[in-house]
Order: C-alpha cells, then structure tokens, then sequence
C-alpha cells in the first residue's frame, strides 16, 4: 500500500504534459466557445439562442479548468501566447490572475485546516465557534454558505467577492480586477445597445449564471461533503488533507468533459501539476486512489452537502446547525 511521499512520489510521472493535446483542448475549446457565443447572438429562432447560452456556460467552465491548469503551471507554462490568451479569459471570467492564483496557491497549501482554510475557499468554523458568535454574525457566515449565495456566484463570488472585493482590499496589486469589473460593464451596455436585453439574457447573463453558479458549487462540494476531515493547523498533513478532505465527483462523462475531469478533486490536490486530462489515467493505474470520499451531481448528494454547516471536533464530522 502507497501512503504519504510514497503515494505522492507514484503521481509524478503523469505530471507532465503533452504540449501537443494541451494546445488541441484549449484552441478547441476556445473555438467552440466563440462558435456558441456567436449563437446567442445570431441564431435565428429563441430556443436555438438559449441551446447556445446554455452551451457557452458550459464552455466557459471547461475553459475555466483549463485556465486554472495554466495558473498551476501544470499546462502551457513559459508560452507567451498562452499567458496571453489566459491572462485574457481570466479577466473576461472575472477571475483576473492576480487574485486567483494567489488566494487558489494558499487554498492548496491549507486545504482542509480549520483556522487558515477561509481564503480562497468556504469558511469553516467549529461548533464551539459557531455557537460564540453573535446571532448577526451566525447569519453572516450561514449565508456565504447558502445554496442561493453559491446559485448566484455570478454575482456573489465573482463579481462582487473576487473582484470587488480584491480590488478593495489593494488596489495597486489587483488593478486587474477592476479592468475585469469595467469590461463586464462596458461588455454589458454595449450589448444591450446593439442586440437588446434578450441580447444580453442570453450573451452574458445565462452563460455567466451557468458557470459561475456551477463553478461555485463544484468547489463547494469538492471541500463540503458527508465524510469530509478537518484538522487544526497542527495536526495538518499535505496528503490526508488531499484524501481524506477532497472529493472524487461522480459524473457522466458529458459532464465530466466540460468540467475539465475536476471531479476528480482527490488526485488534483495530491499532485497539482497532473494535467486535467491524465486525471482518468491516474486513478486508473494507482490501486491507493481509487476508492475516494465520493459524491455527485444527483439531487440528493447536492442537497446533503448544502446541509453541511459547521465541524463538529468532538464528532470530527461536518453537521447542520439545526
């Protein structure tokens, strides 16, 4: 049995890519996004432009996982024309570099620790914490909880917390995030001053509420699920955080092929630098990984995360606080 460096040590000859298929899977989705966005706008009966709305979220989120690859440095690292291309896709996402990768490296690095987990992730508190707050304070930190604050990222988590909040809190470093909040603004009024509202519904607004609302929700549960482990900080260990507080989403492959195989969450924190697309071979080949903490996108494993509130340290379980 593989366990600790060992296991770790086992990952890393998959952790390199092929140049060739990174450039295919990031040309290709970037293609079939501008085709399905081009759609909303000029397909000509509504139900085609919602099919094509609908499709561009999708999109959005397989670029999205692609994008977040390249800020590993796991794909495309040192190309020019890719830092471009991302440093673009990322302030068009609302999720401009500079605060992505910054608070996305620190979530890596304190996965699954009780004091330290918040940035770049769902806040966490105890029982005993929880219950210490004020009542104004307890409604604070359900709400950022809430299926309709992760339903909406679009606005919750992207616009106003990524962004807004970046920006706000250092300007000088994060001037990304307002050229990222001004474009969206200009992107906005400019189309609903050349194709309408039902231009903007199904240009922006649909394909940025599909993905960003399933962005938020597929980092929730990769973190939030029954079975999920949290330690203090001193107790923190790189690969049982990686295991044991790291979700393996089930998916149909439809599905899994435009969320960039990151239901296989347990793997990607074990060895951040294995490209999306290796993800399926190493849980093929290694015995240790392939009996994960589960869920998945059924209606019932959704709404057991979203009841997941606090940790429990005596129970060393997640529970609601009802």
């Amino acid at each position: 049995m593989l366990e600790g460096k060992e296991l770790i040590l086992a990952t890393k000859p998959y952790a390199h890519e092929i140049r060739s298929k990174s450039w295919i899977f990031t040309l290709s989705t970037l293609l079939l996004l501008l085709l399905s966005l081009s759609g909303t706008l000029l397909a000509p009966y509504l139900l085609l432009k919602l099919a094509c709305s609908i499709l561009s979220g999708l999109l959005i989120v397989r670029m999205f996982v692609i994008y977040h690859d390249h800020q590993h440095h796991t794909i495309l690292h040192r190309s020019v024309a890719a830092n471009a291309i991302m440093t673009l896709f990322g302030i068009y996402v609302l999720a401009p570099t500079s605060i992505w990768k910054r608070s996305h490296d620190y979530h890596h690095q304190n996965n699954s620790k009780l004091f330290s987990a918040a940035i770049g992730s769902y806040p966490i508190y105890t029982r005993k914490k929880f219950m210490s707050l004020p009542a104004a304070q307890q409604r604070a930190y359900l709400a950022t909880r809430h299926p309709l604050t992760i339903s909406f990222g679009y606005i919750s988590i992207f616009l106003v917390g990524m962004c807004c909040g970046s920006f706000l809190s250092c300007p000088r470093r994060h001037m990304d995030s307002l050229v990222a909040i001004l474009l969206h603004i200009a992107m906005a009024v400019v189309t609903v001053l050349l194709a309408g509202w039902q231009g903007w519904l199904f240009f922006i607004f649909i394909p940025f509420f599909i993905a960003c609302g399933m962005g938020s929700y597929l980092f929730y549960a990769q973190h939030n699920f029954p079975g999920v482990s949290f330690n203090a900080n001193e107790d923190w260990c790189y690969h049982e955080a990686a295991l044991l507080s790291s979700s393996y989403i089930q998916m149909h492959p439809v599905m899994a092929w435009f969320t960039g195989n990151i239901g296989y969450h347990h793997i990607h924190h074990l060895n951040a630098r294995i490209p999306f697309y290796r993800l399926p071979e190493v849980m093929r080949d290694i015995p240790e990984l392939q009996h994960p903490k589960t869920t998945s996108l059924r209606f019932r494993d959704v709404r057991a995360c979203f009841r997941l509130k606090i940790w429990d340290a005596e129970k060393r379980q997640m529970m609601g606080v009802a």
